[in-house]
């Protein structure tokens, strides 16, 4: 599924990603994962940079199923990858919901020293409208219930919730 490329004044390039930018993703990905780590060390990790470059550049990412109904975009700065998103189309299982397609964002990171000047939002957005041209009425996505931060990120962007998942360990 093609995305058109999307400029700002402001220097910013919201792409899809391509393996190249496997590295730079991967550099986003450990900064968010540190903070989640830091905020719920029993349930988040820090993988091994590595690794997540190496998911990337060979398209894991996404379900080998989902490939067709799935894309990552960056966003680019001066060629430099600053901030990703990955982002699925998908319906609920559930017969009680109504039959409806979601544009859900399954990762969105943007790098510790870019954060605050609204890449995040920027990227939201591209993938807000890749799902919307692809079929999507509804947006998803989940977030750390105590990261503050995103949640006043997402409402300020209409985001609302619109469901709990609830753990419990075993």
């Amino acid at each position: 599924m093609v995305v058109a490329e999307l400029r700002d004044p402001e220097g910013v390039t919201i792409r899809p990603a391509v393996a190249e930018d496997a590295a730079g993703i991967a550099r986003t990905f450990v900064d968010s994962a540190q903070h989640h780590a830091r905020l719920d060390p029993a349930r988040y990790a820090v993988p091994a940079e590595a690794v997540i470059a190496a998911r990337y550049r060979d398209g894991r990412q996404h379900a080998a199923g989902d490939r067709e109904t799935s894309t990552t975009l960056v966003a680019a700065v001066g060629g430099e990858i600053v901030g990703f998103v990955d982002v699925r189309l998908e319906q609920s299982p559930d017969p009680m919901h109504r039959v409806m397609t979601y544009c859900h964002v399954v990762e969105i990171a943007v790098a510790d020293d870019r954060q605050g000047r609204g890449l995040g939002r920027r990227l939201l957005r591209a993938a807000e409208e890749w799902g919307a041209r692809h079929g999507a009425q509804l947006a998803s996505l989940e977030y750390l219930a105590n990261n503050a931060g995103a949640a006043a990120f997402y409402e300020r962007l209409g985001y609302h919730v619109a469901s709990v998942t609830a753990i419990k360990r075993l």
